[in-house]
C-alpha cells in the first residue's frame, strides 16, 4: 500500500494547482489535503477530524510556510521533534523568498525548499518533480514499510 502525500496548504489557487500537477504526475499515492498547521499536526498525530485514519505517516508532507492557526515552521518544528516522526520527508513550498524564512527551515530540517513557480507550466513541472523523487525515487529510510518491501524484492549482492 502506498503512503500517502499530506499537502498543507491554506491559498485555493495554490492548492488547486498543485492537485492539478500532482495529478498530471501519475503518481498512484492518495493526497491528503489539510488547509493550516493545526489540521496538519491533527492528522499526524491522528486526533480531532483525524483520529480514525490509517495508522502510518505520509510518503511527503509538502508543506506552506505561511499558514493560518499554526504556521508551516512550527509545524516542521514539531515534526523533527517527534521521534515517530521525524524521518518523514518535509518540503516547504512557499511563495517566500525571504532569507530569514529560508535559514529558520533549514536549521529546523527541513529537506527541500521551494518557492512556487508564478508560472503555471513551471509550477506544475516543480510539483511533477516533487512528488515523483519523494514518492517514488527518494530511498525511504530503514524500519519504513516501503524500505522493507524494496528490499525483500531486490537483495543486495
Amino acid at each position: 500500500m502506498l503512503k500517502p502525500i499530506l499537502l498543507v496548504e491554506d491559498n485555493p489557487k495554490d492548492l488547486e494547482l498543485t492537485l492539478v500537477a500532482l495529478e498530471r504526475s501519475q503518481l498512484a499515492n492518495d493526497v491528503v489535503v489539510v488547509r493550516d498547521g493545526a489540521e496538519a499536526l491533527d492528522y499526524l498525530f491522528r486526533r480531532s477530524e483525524h483520529a480514525d485514519r490509517a495508522e502510518g505517516n505520509p510518503a511527503v508532507i509538502l508543506l506552506d510556510l505561511k499558514l493560518p492557526r499554526v504556521d508551516g515552521l512550527e509545524v516542521l518544528k514539531i515534526v523533527r521533534e517527534t521521534p515517530d516522526l521525524r524521518a518523514v520527508p518535509v518540503v516547504m513550498l512557499t511563495s517566500s523568498r525571504e532569507e530569514p524564512d529560508l535559514a529558520r527551515a533549514y536549521e529546523l530540517g527541513v529537506n527541500a525548499y521551494v518557492v512556487k513557480p508564478v508560472e503555471f507550466r513551471d509550477f506544475v513541472a516543480a510539483i511533477a518533480d516533487l512528488g515523483v523523487f519523494w514518492a517514488v525515487l527518494n530511498e525511504p529510510p530503514p524500519g519504513s514499510a516501503r524500505y522493507r518491501l524494496h528490499h525483500q524484492r531486490s537483495p543486495r549482492s
